[in-house]
């Protein structure tokens, strides 16, 4: 909680993916996938609930044995065509949360993010007025768009700069899906997670990747080992 504001960090689960079988549930650093956004969530100092909302029955004994408290979603609202939105306002009226209260979005295919990190999100959310709030991260600058089958550049190729050289404003920032903030009444007025004045927290380009593929499986398995390395020796 944070000056009286109840915060809930919502985790949507579904039991079904196409890319991976299971894929909420499958092992990452010894733990199923869905634990990394649960534990984050706990750790945060003003979390007062996490929420976790699936059509899984296996989801859902995994997400209670981490203490979290769980909602059935509907069949109608657990397609594959079903947005994130639809569940989240599924939540908001089970769970009769108030308009005034703050809803952390956590994906479960987003298991590495920094430490420390949502506390500080959530108080620049409220400091700053925020309506919403999401993360990103950095993309390689040297970016090219195709419109019409014609190639159009996106930074002056005459003057190519090396890595060393860019500058914050020459890089494009990715919406990595790890982390949004919100309130309740701009979800339920616009049906959309952002919205009014939308603040930003960079996460650093190793925290940037989802998990859709195996091979983003991999190489999130990967970041992780190198992480946990890195801390280590810390």
């Amino acid at each position: 909680m944070i000056k009286n504001k109840k915060i809930y960090a919502i985790i949507p689960a579904r039991g079904g993916s196409k890319g991976i079988p299971k894929k909420n549930i499958i092992d990452f650093d010894g733990y199923p996938l869905i634990y990394h956004s649960i534990n984050f969530a706990k750790q945060s100092k003003l979390v007062d609930e996490v929420i976790v909302s699936t059509d899984s029955h296996e989801i859902k004994k995994i997400a209670e044995e981490y203490n979290s408290s769980t909602v059935d979603r509907p069949e109608n609202i657990s397609r594959d065509d079903s947005s994130t939105e639809l569940a989240i306002k599924h939540i908001i009226n089970e769970f009769n949360i108030h308009s005034d209260s703050i809803i952390v979005l956590l994906q479960p295919t987003s298991p590495i993010r920094p430490i420390g990190v949502l506390d500080k999100m959530l108080v620049d959310f409220i400091n700053e007025n925020f309506d919403s709030m999401v993360s990103i991260s950095p993309c390689h600058p040297l970016n090219w768009k195709l419109k019409s089958d014609e190639l159009i550049c996106q930074y002056d190729y005459k003057n190519r700069p090396m890595r060393q050289q860019f500058k914050k404003d020459d890089f494009i920032y990715d919406e990595n899906g790890s982390v949004y903030i919100f309130n309740p009444k701009l979800i339920i007025r616009n049906n959309n997670r952002l919205g009014g004045k939308i603040g930003y927290e960079i996460f650093p380009e190793e925290y940037g990747r989802q998990i859709d593929t195996f091979l983003d499986l991999e190489i999130l398995r990967a970041t992780a080992k190198y992480l946990n390395k890195k801390e280590s020796n810390v």
